[in-house]
């Protein structure tokens, strides 16, 4: 017996790694099979516990998670990997090029607890042998594929589910009665769904259910089978049917014809009337032509294309200033002896042109931002510049006028430069400098085609820096000045990629913004008015803008990530699970030599960004970390190359 026991004792190391070497040659497999830039794997290490993306428990002596997301993976998943992969609690496969059927076998990761497929090409249906062998299944996340079939009843098995997103695939039907007692974050938007919503869902968004044929709460549209008609309805309509008027068919035909031609024409007289009488005025043509773009970054994004208005025309702005100035009888705000409304230049503007220019100027729109529409405005005499209009003007044209000046004062390298403004009761307008590149935001997410000219560490680092220097510089007029509105889509961009701070002193100016959740993401936990912002709270925006530049991922961004968290708390648990390199974005892993610089501009990130406002540094003591970092970035740089140079010399004298 004693013998028996110690030869078990002897065979079970063996038997553990063999479990740890069966991982180790699924991972291979999969590598084979799907390939990708980032699977950097050597078949050198006998313990696959040290890769890139993967982790393991020492307990159990197992691979436990693994997280390759967006790293170029092709192809399909072969059935067998995973049945070998069997103490597997987290799968992220997200944001890659995978395709063919979801693999059956991952039916034998029975502890699975978190499975994040979205954003791949998967097809074919959502495996039903899942439903009795995942229960222990928390969040699931297999949007932005192609997968067709039913949405099955069988997702009631997972009781422990948190999160169900289903979105943007094919699935067809109707929506099942879904009972699970835990979820809280659904999505089946943009399918082939159809039917009513279920009791069981109808407290769930709207934004979860649209782009399909369903109808009921929350949704606007009532189902058919809901209304019911009286009967006494139907036969009083028959028998109105039956009864004979006075005009027949024909004629109330003719009479209805005849109204509608004569009303066209009517609109036309008065069209073509109200044309000449504008061409008497001014010769301008319609601002607000173009697209509205909601969410669109202002004063320097690219121009937008389309046909449609705003409501903002030039010969509109022109009669509005005509009215208010006869109203007013007098010179009040940017007004002249004469009591004609002007633009007011301040003394730091190099161009100076009168509202006439301006009204006359071809323009188009570059968006719709918090405090009001934008617009491109190129003058005959080739002036480019950038209009806003704003919009929920709280205060009265004294207090406007002493909170602009202030504004226009500020003269740094680093800001937007307000050149003028101009005042009347229907229209506020301010002109800026016109950005040719557009905003940081679009930079980042808006190309991701081929012809897309990637931001290397140096243009992202040089950004950081030159909005830090910005935002410095506005701290420096006291305590209570701050910017208040700091986010990416407001940073703007030379053509150089210098950055330049815009919408800066506006906050004071207007109305709470109609959709305050718009800057939810860059918001520091404190704030509750989103007029009081104080500079600590700056720090905090800008922290979150740090960490969208080194991930690549937009604060708001629905699938930012599986936990429904907010970016900096995302990268603080991954961080702290040692998976730092997995947060930047792709773009800057090719700079493996500078990994100490970003891991720095990173936890400088995260420390801006802390929860607490008095944890926070200064935006003097971020602009001095940032110039420090980036000096040791150029250093080693520097000595990169000469150490190439070095080991180029015998090569050079051959």
């Amino acid at each position: 017996m004693l013998f028996i026991l110690i030869h078990i004792l002897l065979l079970l190391p063996a038997g553990i790694m063999t479990d740890l070497a069966s991982d180790r040659d699924a991972l291979l497999s999969l590598r084979s099979a799907v390939g990708g830039r980032t699977l950097l794997w050597t078949t050198t290490e006998q313990t696959p516990c040290n890769w890139s993306g993967v982790k393991c428990d020492s307990a159990v002596n197992r691979v436990t998670a693994l997280h390759l997301p967006g790293v170029s993976l092709v192809g399909e998943l072969p059935v067998g990997i995973f049945g070998n992969l069997t103490e597997l609690r987290t799968l992220s496969l997200r944001f890659n090029a995978l395709s063919g059927s979801i693999p059956v076998d991952l039916a034998s990761c029975t502890g699975l607890r978190n499975l994040y497929l979205q954003g791949n090409r998967f097809t074919g249906s959502f495996p039903d042998i899942f439903f009795s062998s995942l229960r222990d299944l928390v969040r699931l996340n297999i949007a932005g594929n192609n997968l067709t079939g039913e949405i099955s009843t069988g997702f009631n098995n997972f009781t422990r589910l948190k999160t169900l997103y289903l979105e943007n695939n094919q699935f067809s039907g109707s929506l099942p009665d879904l009972q699970n007692p835990n979820l809280e974050q659904f999505n089946v938007s943009f399918n082939n769904l159809n039917g009513s919503v279920p009791k069981s869902l109808k407290t769930k968004p709207r934004e979860s259910f649209i782009g399909n044929s369903l109808c009921g709460s929350p949704l606007d549209e009532l189902c058919v089978n809901s209304v019911n008609v009286p009967p006494a309805v139907s036969v009083d309509l028959n028998r109105n049917r039956k009864k004979k008027n006075g005009l027949s068919g024909g004629a109330i035909a003719g009479i209805v014809v005849g109204s509608v031609l004569g009303l066209v024409v009517i609109l036309i007289l008065v069209f073509i009337l109200c044309r000449k009488r504008s061409a008497k005025k001014t010769s301008s043509i319609d601002i607000g032509g173009g697209t509205k773009h909601n969410d669109a970054e202002v004063l320097g994004e690219k121009p937008l294309t389309g046909s449609g208005s705003n409501g903002f025309s030039v010969a509109a702005a022109a009669a509005a200033a005509m009215a208010t100035t006869t109203a007013a009888g007098g010179n009040t705000g940017g007004g002249d002896v004469g009591g004609n409304k002007k633009l007011v230049f301040f003394r730091n503007s190099t161009a100076v042109f009168d509202l006439e220019d301006l009204l006359r100027a071809s323009a188009e729109v570059l968006g719709k931002g918090t405090f009001g529409t934008a617009y491109k405005a190129v003058l005959e005499a080739g002036i480019m510049v950038a209009v806003k209009r704003l919009k929920d003007v709280t205060v009265l044209e004294p207090e406007f006028r002493e909170k602009i000046e202030f504004v226009g004062a500020m003269d740094h390298e680093n800001l937007v430069p307000l050149r003028a403004y101009y005042y009347s009761r229907e229209e506020k307008l301010l002109v800026y400098d016109y950005m040719p590149m557009g905003s940081l935001s679009a930079l980042l997410h808006g190309n991701k085609g081929g012809g897309r000219t990637p931001l290397n560490w140096e243009m992202r680092s040089a950004i950081a820096l030159g909005a830090a220097r910005g935002i410095e510089y506005l701290h420096s007029y006291g305590d209570n000045v701050s910017h208040g509105n700091i986010k990416s889509s407001n940073i703007l961009l030379t053509k150089s990629l210098g950055a330049r701070v815009s919408d800066f002193g506006l906050t004071h100016l207007v109305g709470l913004p109609s959709t305050p959740n718009r800057v939810a993401g860059y918001r520091a936990p404190e704030v509750t008015d989103p007029r009081r912002v104080s500079q600590k709270a700056d720090v905090y925006s800008f922290g979150v803008l740090l960490l969208e530049l080194l991930t690549g991922k937009a604060p708001t961004h629905a699938l930012l990530n599986e936990e429904g968290v907010d970016l900096p708390r995302w990268v603080q648990s991954t961080v702290k699970e040692e998976w730092t390199s997995e947060v930047f974005d792709l773009e800057l892993l090719r700079y493996q030599n500078l990994e100490e610089e970003m891991v720095q501009l990173l936890q400088l990130a995260i420390d801006c960004a802390a929860q607490y406002p008095d944890n926070r540094p200064t935006m003097s003591e971020v602009t001095s970390r940032i110039e420090e970092l980036r000096r040791s970035s150029l250093l080693r740089v520097d000595d990169h190359d000469s150490n190439r140079v070095q080991d180029l010399g015998p090569d050079l004298s051959m």
